[in-house]
């Protein structure tokens, strides 16, 4: 994906402290946080906020910079700092040491997270399936055939320990392998991934719009599990996935619930006005740079993936309990964790 020029921009070490520093009272942060991230802020309010997501550009985590586009951060009176996820800094580490203080991600980090004593919940669910595609080389056409064939791969996944790690891991283990069956390679998503599928640094990859449909449309990758469209990854998942949220420590949140409220309102505003809006609309609202030069493919990727995205911002019912079961099929001790402590409706309640 191209670097964003308008909105956001590379910036140095000192400067990401410093915006950290000045952004937020409540975090603190190093001289090595968020090396080479990329940032954009909302200027009003007197409610400052900084959070770290894992790939601005993803579709999967359209909401955070829709709702400074549409103004909803302003409306509500909150200054939020978007931080973007770097090779040099993940989200989940950068918010347990308190540079963050929230992290845009999958909701399976706060059942992971629990399993290390580590107390983290999601204050918004705005998508309830993964929005992820297992993609395979072309080359492997003939060899791969189904998930029992993804044994003895490189898989490609965004960072160790990432939610396409764990959902790699899960594919991998349904198809009756274990986690070590299979070599997990870090290769971002984007431009990154798509050189590291065109020089076999990889076999396969666990990957979001819009880099899957570039996959297919250069002719490099074909779909083997479909966990983008809700009927296909209930099916392959046995259920619902919560995935993006905004996940925050519970200490945090305990303590700023006025301020969380603000965001969780922004959020719901945005998802409400994503579902009355139809993907030309949606892409006109997003900085250009984002459709990595190709509009129309931005756009046909968009529409695959509006039905993810939930229109309340709430947990959906059962879908935790899902979570619970894919993780615990490779990682036993999520099985001990309580689901009531990894994630909150109240504040969707109260903007609903």
């Amino acid at each position: 994906m191209k670097k964003m020029k308008k909105l956001t921009a590379g910036v140095s070490c000192l400067a990401i402290s410093a915006l950290l520093l000045s952004a937020c009272s409540s975090t603190q942060s190093t001289s090595g946080t968020a090396k080479n991230s990329k940032t954009s802020s909302s200027s009003s309010g007197d409610s400052r906020v900084v959070i770290m997501v894992g790939g601005l550009e993803k579709i999967i985590y359209m909401p955070f910079m829709l709702a400074q586009q549409l103004g909803y951060y302003q409306q509500e009176g909150v200054n939020v700092s978007l931080v973007e996820e770097s090779a040099g800094q993940d989200a989940e580490v950068a918010l347990l040491a308190g540079q963050v203080d929230g992290a845009g991600g999958f909701y399976d980090h706060t059942l992971d997270l629990a399993t290390k004593g580590k107390s983290v919940e999601a204050v918004v669910t705005m998508a309830d399936v993964p929005g992820e595609t297992l993609l395979v080389s072309n080359k492997l056409k003939d060899k791969v055939k189904s998930v029992s064939d993804l044994k003895g791969l490189k898989i490609g996944v965004t960072g160790l320990g990432s939610s396409t790690n764990m959902l790699a891991t899960y594919n991998v283990v349904k198809g009756g392998g274990k986690e070590s069956d299979y070599t997990p390679l870090p290769v971002g998503a984007g431009a990154t991934l798509i050189a590291a599928m065109k020089n076999d640094k990889i076999d396969a990859a666990v990957t979001s719009e819009p880099t899957a449909t570039m996959l297919e449309n250069q002719n490099l990758a074909f779909p083997l599990v479909d966990m983008n469209h809700k009927d296909s990854a209930h099916e392959a998942l046995g259920g619902g996935y919560a995935s993006t949220s905004l996940y925050m420590q519970t200490d945090y949140v305990n303590t700023h619930k006025a301020v969380i409220q603000k965001l969780v309102n922004a959020y719901v505003k945005t998802l409400k006005w994503m579902s009355s809006h139809t993907p030309e609309e949606i892409a006109d609202k997003m900085p250009s740079d984002y459709y990595a030069g190709d509009k129309q493919l931005y756009i046909q990727a968009l529409k695959g993936q509006l039905p993810m995205f939930t229109t309340d911002g709430k947990m959906p019912a059962g879908v935790p309990e899902n979570v619970q079961k894919i993780l615990s099929s490779f990682k036993p001790a999520v099985k001990n964790i309580d689901l009531n402590k990894t994630y909150t409706n109240e504040f969707a309640d109260k903007a609903n």
